[in-house]
């Protein structure tokens, strides 16, 4: 294993936050995996996760088995991780700019076009690395303006280059589920099963560009642009991990996902020797990002959940009541599509128009930004 430093640029005098990038395997497949952990810095299940993936990795490379090269972060984000508010931890938004650390990152097609124009040819493993050296030229040539500009530049160009990306997140109450391109369907299914998934949530584009669609998202826009004339391979598979809810720091768990997520790679051609798991049936279909209900509130008040995470429900159920403690109110929330509820709040005080809950539903309904803020 080697172990890199990245110093970040210090947001104020006499402050210097840093990352720790471990490298393994033996790089001769020439096939790469990154997997960073707690880009939403309050979601600490992904950073236990990270841990045992560490120590298996160890293992593996002792064995001579890593024949790509796996880049693993076990903390990606030490802004966030030190936004502490007199004790309740900030860790989703960036407490200087309010911005979300998973989205606005350098989306690259529209200027990867006009470079790669005059460069590309016949040969599909050239085109594929012609467009990671202008993807992550273009990357260098990123002038960061704030420390959390830096820290997304940085992670950026650690993953552009990879064939595998898995970002390590959880929600509040939640089951496993994923989040991924349509295009990557086939990738992510695997993913999803070796994972025990609950909802598998595709789309082509889902808005504000967080961190793994602008890695993978550039392969198929370009292979559209340029059909019919170069060849362009879907050379990177990105996904969003959601590792169930954010209080569920369990060995068992962790020791478990890490496991899947390492025979995810096997699969993928970066790990060598016996099958690390079989491949179990899938627990779900994949269903849209756009057939997503989020349930939300219509106005404040206390809220009673009448269904849990995992639960099926039929279009017309009821999922949570919300009880005005000023006037008696008692507003039913239903879902108006059947699916499976993936995941909820924990919080049970609920202000106006907050997202209380999530549905997978099967129809696309919805269009433009997809993802909560």
């Amino acid at each position: 294993m080697r172990s890199e430093i990245h110093a970040l640029p210090a947001a104020s005098a006499g402050t210097t936050r840093l990352l720790r990038s471990l490298h393994f395997g033996t790089g001769q497949s020439g096939r790469k995996a990154y997997i960073h952990a707690a880009l939403h810095a309050d979601e600490v299940p992904a950073m236990l996760v990270a841990q045992h993936l560490r120590q298996r990795l160890l293992a593996l490379e002792a064995q001579g088995l890593i024949t790509g090269e796996v880049v693993l972060l076990p903390l990606a984000n030490p802004v966030g991780l030190s936004q502490d508010l007199q004790g309740a931890h900030f860790g989703r938004f960036d407490a200087a700019t309010g911005l979300n650390f998973n989205r606005a990152y350098r989306h690259l097609t529209q200027a990867l076009i006009p470079r790669l124009e005059p460069l590309l040819g016949q040969d599909g493993e050239i085109n594929k690395q012609l467009v990671r050296r202008e993807a992550l030229a273009l990357l260098a040539d990123w002038q960061p303006q704030t420390e959390t500009e830096a820290l997304k530049q940085l992670l950026q160009r650690l993953a552009m280059d990879a064939d595998v990306v898995l970002d390590l997140h959880c929600d509040h109450q939640a089951v496993m589920h994923l989040y991924a391109g349509t295009p990557l369907e086939a990738p992510a299914r695997e993913l999803g099963a070796l994972l025990g998934a609950q909802a598998l949530l595709l789309a082509r584009a889902s808005g504000d560009d967080p961190f793994d669609e602008t890695i993978s998202r550039i392969w198929w826009e370009l292979a559209e642009h340029f059909a019919g004339r170069f060849p362009i391979p879907q050379a990177c598979f990105a996904a969003t991990v959601e590792l169930r809810g954010e209080t569920e720091t369990d060995h068992g768990l962790a020791a478990g996902d890490a496991l899947a997520l390492l025979a995810f790679l096997q699969r993928q051609g970066l790990i060598e020797g016996p099958p690390l798991l079989p491949l179990p049936a899938e627990r779900c279909e994949p269903t849209p990002l756009e057939g997503v209900e989020p349930l939300t509130a219509p106005h404040a008040g206390l809220l009673v959940f009448a269904k849990a995470p995992g639960d099926w429900v039929e279009a017309g159920d009821l999922v949570a009541e919300l009880i005005d403690p000023l006037n008696d109110t008692v507003t039913p929330l239903r879902a108006s599509v059947s699916g499976r509820l993936f995941a909820r709040v924990s919080r049970r005080w609920a202000g106006r128009g907050m997202r209380v809950a999530k549905v997978a539903g099967a129809q696309a309904y919805r269009s433009g930004k997809l993802l909560s803020m």
